[in-house]
């Protein structure tokens, strides 16, 4: 008998320390020509404001219509972004933008590739006692204003290098949330 208890036991320890290769992961990508923010960063310093087109943008990579997860902004949008900003320190493009009203568009252009995957113990994160994750991937934004189809302004920011590690302990496994789950249930 202590022997099926012992060889249970060796069991039991064996498979609480492998079967990490049985935890999910994700992919989050927002579809763009651009595989790495050095892509689309050197495809943005393209973009000339006063010369730049919409068939140009196009052509780039940033296209209004085709791209996935775009942001359209009217002059009314443009205008309250900048409402702490004094007109007198504007710059031209954007105060082009404000002088055309309805003839100017902003564009805001997200491409991101962002991989997640669940690091650590099988059985420990299955009942929920401790969920290890590592995030990797680069996210970029470009915002670009058109005035009657032409740039005049252009500003970027963006993630190059992404790395994240999440590490969440809940001390009481699957008993964690259980009260959130009663008043769903109710």
């Amino acid at each position: 008998m202590r022997r099926i208890g012992r060889l249970a036991l060796a069991g039991a320890l064996l498979a609480m320390a492998g079967c990490s290769t049985l935890l999910p992961s994700s992919k989050e990508t927002v579809e763009s020509p651009w595989k790495s923010f050095d892509e689309a960063k050197a495809a943005y310093e393209k973009i000339l404001p006063g010369i730049t087109t919409m068939a140009d943008l196009k052509g780039l990579g940033f296209d209004p219509v085709a791209s996935p997860n775009l942001q359209i902004l009217t002059y009314l949008d443009v205008a309250a972004t900048l409402l702490a900003i004094p007109p007198e320190e504007l710059d031209e493009g954007l105060r082009q933008c404000l002088r055309a009203r309805t003839n100017c568009r902003a564009y805001v252009f997200e491409p991101k590739r962002l991989h997640t995957k669940r690091i650590g113990n099988f059985w420990l994160d299955f009942f929920n006692f401790r969920r290890m994750s590592y995030e990797t991937g680069w996210r970029f934004k470009a915002l670009l204003v058109l005035v009657d189809g032409q740039v005049t302004y252009k500003l970027w920011s963006g993630a190059p290098h992404i790395e994240e590690f999440r590490d969440q302990r809940n001390p009481l496994g699957p008993f964690q949330g259980a009260n959130d789950m009663l008043f769903r249930l109710l």
